[in-house]
This record gives structure tokens, C-alpha cells and sequence, in this order.
């Protein structure tokens, strides 16, 4: 599981607070994040937004205008917003290269950039742990049950993301990969989809789908992520050296519980991107992607066949082509990620329930299936009810979620320990830029005014860029040593 890249997920929890309405929930949120501070651990509380611009897009042009949700915009009252940008978002950077803060009403906690999966796994799985702790503190301040959901949606037509980046090339065409993507995130749900009863677009019928977010796409591409969601998303934010990098935006994809699938969703999309920036293309095409990936979410007799230029095919051989692109690659330190993945297609082939280990629609609708029989429910008649043990399985505390209940069980695979989860929570990985942010602020953290991903400015001005890759080892000494940021600026630019 050593195949190396760069990418990183950035998760928006659901959140409800007891005898609270929805209205009330924004607040909660800041909170639930400002809580962080009460752990007095080393943290910068203060974001530099200077290189985001969420308007800039892959396709060269800067749009007017994000649309947003209607759904979400209802519960929000201007009354109850901060004061400022800033005060609203709560940011809170962290030793392990972390970012936690509030977006748009739910706590996001966006893992440092990791470059191996292992590593990805342990970072996912401590941000559950991070923003479960803050609830609580936050609980316990107003004597009232938090819970925070690791999920998509509410069930009542908001959606909020849980959105993955990966480092690609600035010099492969931008079509390239919206063609290759497409196809392969509107079936990759096959084993990474979280899994959902009922549907939230008007008019459909579903008794329970593969995904929690299919029902939410509506166009093949375009820059939003809160409304007419797009299949890529076609966000410009490298926050990197732009003249060689992309940041590749993927937000078609589920909030996993299941840590094999965790590390499925970040090592075969890595996959193929790297194929994309090879050359590889696939030999057919998908008629309508956006179409395909609400069929394949909604198919209860797991045929998946999807309208191709090739005519009716099945979504696990869509995913197969990739998997054999990917073998012809050949790229050192995939093995896993290829063994895993072609196993999981057979086993989707031929018997779907035999992935209740590794999948986390399998395993939910297992669950829910021996509930609606123990307890004589209707699928359409008891839907809230169904709905509500579907929530369960989410619940990131492990006294009351239905997914750690598996997991102690030895129903589920694990694939990383305790002590690397825990470690997680306050190290950061190795081998990237996020061990140089996260041994900056442990050491100099009162001594940094903002910080963004790739830069940081001190509360003397002084401004430094963080490189994508380095001699880590170095740098990381020289933090070490240095007596004040100011001393470290100061050798790091006399060394430029």
C-alpha cells in the first residue's frame, strides 16, 4: 500500500445538537470548531486566503459568479452570522499539518497532504477522532448531546462534500482529463460508495443506492461545488508552483467509514491520473456520465449496465479498462492498490454482499436489511426509520456508530493501527510539505500571524514559501535548531 503521489481529503461533517433546529446548526458548527483551542495544543488560528480564488477555472476563464445551494440558503440567518469572514470560519491549523475550521455551517477538517496511503488512512481517520473530541467539549459546555456524522446528506436535499485533491501535471491538456475522469467517478461507487436509502431528486423512487451523492450531480463539468454540481469539477486553486502543477478538485465521491475504502477511493483515482498524465486513453465512450453514475448508484439488481460507444456495458468492466491501463503502467509501488481493485471487481461480479467487509454500501445495506426483517419494516412505509439506522452507521463515536460496532466485531477490515491513528492526530506525515508546516507551527506556532498551505507570513511580516518537495530532511533540522522563526526566515532566505 506504498504507491506514492500527493493528495489529501477534505471532510464537511454533519452535525445535530440536541433540541436544536436546523437554523441553530451554523452557530453550532463555529463552535464545534473553536472548541479546538480549549485542547491547548499548538495550532495558527488565522488562514491566509490571499491565493484562493474559487472563481478561477482549469478551462482558462474566471466565471462571475458560484451558484449556491437553496436548501442550505434557507437556514441561513444573517443575525447569526460573525463578524467577519475570519471570525466565521474559525480556522484552526495544526501541528499534524491539518486544517480544521467551519464551512458553510459544518466542521471541515481537511487532512494534511499525504504521500502514502497508509498515511492518507491514519490522517482520514484522526480527523474523525479531532472533530468527535470538539463536540464534546462543546456538549459538555451547554449540557446538551452533540453528534457529529461522517455522511452526505440530511436527508431533506442538502448534500455537503467530502472532496479529495491530488497533485497533477500543468502540462497535460485539461480535456485529457475530464474525458479520462469522467467514466471512472461515475463507476468507481462500485466500491467507494457509502450507501443510502431513499433518493433526494424530485420524481425518483429509490428504495437504497450505492451512493450517498449521486442524486446531486447535474452536469459534467463546471467550477461549483455547493449547486449544479458538476462530475469534475473544474476548480484552478494549484496552491502550488501553478507553472507546473494542477490541483485535481475531485468532489464525486462519498464520506467513508471503511478504511479499505479510503484508501481504494485515493489509490485508484491516483491511478488514473497518472494514466491521463501518461497518454492512456480509454477505447470507448460513456454517453452521458452524470446519467451513469445516478444508474449505477440506483440499480438493486447490480447489473450497472451503462450506454456506451461501444454499446451496453457493464460499469464493473468500465472499471476493469482502467484497471488494465493501469497494470500496462506498471508503476512501482502499486501492487496493492491493483490486486485489491481487481479482486473487488470479480467479487462485485459475481456476488456484490460477499464486499460486506470492505464496502460500506454493502455493509450498511446488510445491516438494514436484517433490521427491516427483525423488525417487520416496509422499505417506503418506514423510511425515516430505516433512514435513521442508515445515520447510525455514520456516527463517528465509537460508543454509538453502527461502523466501529462492525469493526469490533472483526467485521470490517482495518488497515492501519491504533497507535498510527492516534499518532496522526497530533505528527504529520512524512515526505511532503505538511511535515514542515506541521513542525512549524508545533515549535513557532504564537510566532506565525497566517498560514496557508504552501506559505506562511510572521507576526514580524516576514513571508515564506513552503516547496513542494525538497531535502525535507534539512529543512526540518534547521527548524529544529533555530532559536525564532525570524532566525529560521532568515536562513532559509539567505539560502534561496
Amino acid at each position: 500500500m506504498n504507491f506514492q503521489s500527493v493528495y489529501g481529503f477534505e471532510t464537511e461533517y454533519g452535525i445535530t445538537v440536541e433540541d436544536a433546529d436546523a437554523s441553530a446548526l451554523i452557530s453550532a458548527s463555529r463552535e464545534v470548531v473553536k472548541a479546538y483551542s480549549s485542547l491547548k495544543k499548538p495550532v495558527v488560528t488565522r488562514w491566509n486566503y490571499r491565493s484562493e480564488d474559487p472563481r478561477n477555472d482549469q478551462r482558462g476563464f474566471h466565471v462571475e459568479s458560484l451558484s449556491f445551494d437553496p436548501v442550505d440558503a434557507q437556514f441561513d440567518r444573517p443575525g447569526e452570522r460573525a463578524h467577519s469572514p475570519q471570525d466565521d470560519r474559525c480556522d484552526h491549523l495544526m501541528s499534524n499539518g491539518a486544517r480544521l475550521y467551519n464551512d458553510h455551517g459544518h466542521p471541515e477538517y481537511s487532512t494534511p497532504e499525504c504521500s502514502d496511503l497508509r498515511s492518507l488512512v491514519a490522517h482520514d481517520k484522526a480527523g474523525e477522532r479531532v472533530v468527535l473530541q470538539c463536540a464534546q467539549i462543546y456538549g459538555e459546555k451547554i449540557g446538551k448531546t452533540v453528534e457529529i456524522w461522517k455522511n452526505n446528506t440530511d436527508f431533506h436535499g442538502a448534500s455537503y462534500g467530502s472532496h479529495e485533491s491530488y497533485l497533477v501535471r500543468r502540462d497535460v491538456e485539461w480535456g485529457a482529463f475530464v474525458g479520462g475522469l469522467a467514466p471512472f467517478l461515475a463507476t468507481r461507487i462500485l466500491f467507494c460508495g457509502a450507501g443510502k436509502v431513499g433518493s433526494e431528486e424530485r420524481g425518483i423512487d429509490s428504495r437504497f443506492q450505492i451512493s450517498q451523492r449521486a442524486d446531486f450531480f447535474s452536469t459534467l463539468q463546471s467550477v461549483d461545488t455547493l449547486h449544479n454540481r458538476p462530475l469534475v469539477n473544474t476548480r484552478d486553486e494549484p496552491h502550488g508552483d501553478a507553472r507546473r502543477f494542477r490541483r485535481l478538485h475531485v468532489i464525486a465521491g462519498d464520506a467513508n467509514m471503511s478504511e479499505w475504502a479510503i484508501a481504494m477511493r485515493a489509490g485508484t483515482t491516483n491511478l488514473v491520473a497518472a494514466l491521463i498524465e501518461s497518454g492512456w486513453k480509454l477505447d470507448f465512450e460513456l454517453r452521458d456520465p452524470v446519467k451513469a453514475i445516478k444508474t449505477v448508484s440506483r440499480d438493486e439488481t447490480y447489473k450497472w449496465l451503462l450506454d456506451t460507444s461501444r454499446g451496453s456495458m457493464s460499469a464493473v468492466d468500465v472499471q476493469r479498462a482502467y484497471l488494465e491501463g493501469a497494470r500496462a503502467l506498471a508503476l512501482p509501488g502499486s501492487d496493492w492498490v491493483l490486486g485489491e481493485w481487481a479482486d473487488a471487481l470479480d467479487t462485485l461480479e459475481s456476488d456484490p454482499m460477499a464486499m460486506f467487509d470492505r464496502c460500506d454500501w454493502v455493509a450498511k445495506k446488510l445491516l438494514l436489511e436484517q433490521f427491516a426483517d427483525a423488525e417487520d419494516l416496509d422499505w417506503t412505509r418506514d423510511r425515516l426509520s430505516l433512514q435513521s439506522l442508515d445515520l447510525a452507521y455514520c456516527n463517528v463515536d465509537p460508543d454509538a456508530g453502527l461502523y466501529q460496532a462492525l469493526v469490533d466485531d472483526g467485521a470490517m477490515q482495518t488497515l492501519v493501527t491504533e497507535e498510527e491513528i492516534e499518532a496522526a492526530r497530533d505528527s504529520a506525515p512524512q515526505g511532503t510539505r505538511a511535515q514542515l508546516r506541521g513542525a512549524l507551527v508545533a515549535k513557532f506556532a504564537p510566532q506565525i500571524r497566517q498560514l496557508s498551505w504552501g506559505a506562511l507570513e510572521t507576526t514580524a511580516g516576514t513571508r515564506l514559501s513552503l516547496p513542494e518537495t525538497a531535502h525535507f530532511a534539512n529543512m526540518l533540522a534547521q527548524i529544529e535548531a533555530a532559536p525564532t522563526i525570524e532566525a529560521l526566515a532568515a536562513e532559509w532566505l539567505d539560502s534561496d
